[in-house]
């Protein structure tokens, strides 16, 4: 079973952050760089590393799921997990369900990556995330085994709490939660989510943590909602970074800025030589 769920794990993350990478990093153009939170593109060398670890992340990501399947098929009074729509609950039930499973899971995603900026020794697990300061949609799950052990347990553990929908708490976490984390490190901006959103985490956001949160340091490590950061105190109001939206405004992304940006070449990640190679470039 966990076999089985890792490597269609593997499949749906390498396809979701591969399509999106394809698009806006191997074929780049001066139209959507003008929306790249870094002007700078990561090397080759960078990608690939991000690749690997996010491969370390998914066979771990699948492991309490996994034992949260194992359990319902046992008809384990440990978890109150069902599929379909449940006899007596009805289908309405799953709306509040859904609601339950992101706010929860919002807020001990957030609560624990605070932690492991604010703790130096959850740092010390935390900080191979951080290499990847100008990340692409490939780092979503970058993560070093512990953390996404830690990550992935509501997926055993709300089902203990309450009824949940197995169907529903997966799907939400591998389209809403996944996609969502591809879009905060894509390292593009949207329009309909500015970087000053009052509400919403975006992908500036993101950028800037993955750039300037670093040891006893913790700078937006939320997921969806500002709030925890709000109720913590620890929203960025700094210069060291701006986001495209300012960089536009303060005429940093013209066509003159474009041209001297460096276009990277990412064919070699379609090599083997390439993969077999143990140099590592930092951008």
């Amino acid at each position: 079973l966990w076999l089985a769920m890792a490597l269609a794990g593997y499949v749906g993350v390498m396809a979701m952050s591969g399509l999106i990478f394809r698009k806006f990093y191997a074929n780049p153009t001066f139209e959507s760089w003008q929306y790249k939170s870094n002007p700078k593109y990561p090397t080759c060398e960078m990608v690939r590393d991000e690749i690997i670890q996010t491969s370390k992340g998914v066979s771990v990501s699948v492991l309490c799921p996994a034992f949260s399947i194992w359990l319902a098929g046992k008809n384990s009074s440990l978890t109150q997990a069902y599929c379909g729509i449940h006899p007596e609950l009805g289908a309405f039930r799953m709306i509040f369900e859904f609601f339950f499973i992101v706010l929860a899971s919002d807020f001990t995603e957030f609560l624990y990556h605070y932690a492991g900026h604010y703790y130096t020794f959850m740092w010390d697990v935390h900080k191979h995330h951080h290499v990847f300061y100008n990340p692409s949609p490939f780092a979503v799950i970058a993560d070093e085994w512990l953390d996404q052990f830690v990550r992935s347990t509501p997926l055993l553990f709300l089902p203990m709490i309450t009824p949940l929908n197995m169907d529903l708490l997966f799907g939400t976490y591998l389209i809403f939660f996944y996609g969502y984390g591809v879009y905060l490190h894509w390292g593009f901006e949207v329009d309909c989510l500015p970087a000053d959103h009052p509400i919403m985490n975006t992908s500036f956001q993101h950028y800037a943590h993955h750039a300037i949160s670093v040891k006893n340091k913790p700078y937006h490590t939320g997921f969806f909602f500002k709030i925890w950061d709000q109720m913590f105190g620890s929203i960025y109001t700094g210069e060291t970074v701006i986001s495209a939206m300012e960089a536009r405004k303060r005429g940093l992304r013209t066509r003159a800025h474009w041209d001297k940006v460096e276009k990277v070449d990412y064919s070699p990640l379609t090599t083997l030589s390439f993969w077999m190679t143990n140099e590592k470039k930092k951008m």
